[in-house]
């Protein structure tokens, strides 16, 4: 995935969020809408993980295609 792609994904990614916790805050978010807030906000965090990877690779002067779509269970538990 090219960085232009990732960073359009974001975007739409940012926006659902968005919509998504707008109606959580105005009380109208389903369980249904609860479920995809969660998977909406892995999702992002998968491709800024993604992104970072590529951008870490290309200044270490590595071909960033290289990088990968990291496992949920990985991106997730990283330590801070």
């Amino acid at each position: 995935m090219a960085d232009q792609e990732l960073h359009t994904q974001i975007e739409a990614l940012a926006h659902e969020e968005h919509a998504l916790r707008q109606a959580h805050s105005a009380g109208s978010l389903t369980d249904e809408d609860r479920v995809r807030l969660t998977e909406v906000e892995l999702a992002l965090d998968r491709c800024w993980d993604l992104l970072r990877q590529r951008d870490a690779r290309r200044d270490a002067g590595l071909d960033p295609q290289d990088a990968a779509v990291r496992p949920v269970e990985v991106v997730e538990n990283y330590l801070q």
